[in-house]
């Protein structure tokens, strides 16, 4: 038997999505061209969405992709890979991106007004912890620290003027 042998690469993340509890998309953030244009992507979000809203389950395998799930208050969050991806690795961005760093952001207030009140941090974080499918960190209290030092220097900069 011929076993798959896959070279190792660093471009991890086919996407990262947000989802409202009506399956609209809140957030997304395409890394390759799988999903090229906005029809196909909401196609796919509203997909993922109906296979995963109704179950408890943390990770599926939908149209050839590892999807990892997480749900808060009125938001779902969705990191993507392909189907060979380690789903832990996939939950640990999952974790530290919007279920730590965004608690550490929000004051453990992780929900849809508050996210939109603090979507340039939000951008920041995610831009920060994933670049173009490249997972950069995986630890939050880096980017934590570094989204405050950030507004700061906006504070700071705004002041100056």
């Amino acid at each position: 038997m011929d076993e798959l042998i896959l070279d190792p690469s660093l471009y991890t993340v086919k996407a990262i999505l947000t989802l409202d509890n009506g399956g609209d998309r809140f957030f997304a953030k395409y890394c390759d061209d799988s999903y090229p244009g906005v029809k196909e992507q909401k196609a796919f979000e509203k997909n993922t969405f109906n296979k995963t809203c109704q179950t408890d389950t943390e990770t599926a395998l939908l149209g050839g992709l590892t999807v990892v799930c997480k749900s808060s208050i009125d938001l779902y969050f969705y990191t993507i890979g392909s189907s060979y991806e380690n789903e832990m690795m996939l939950m640990a961005i999952l974790n530290c991106l919007f279920f730590d760093s965004l608690s550490q952001m929000l004051r453990k207030n992780v929900e849809k007004r508050a996210l939109l009140e603090n979507m340039e941090g939000f951008f920041l974080v995610v831009d920060e912890i994933v670049d173009w499918g490249v997972i950069l960190e995986s630890n939050p209290q880096q980017w934590v620290r570094r989204v405050l030092q950030s507004a700061k220097e906006q504070i700071k900069w705004s002041l100056l003027r």
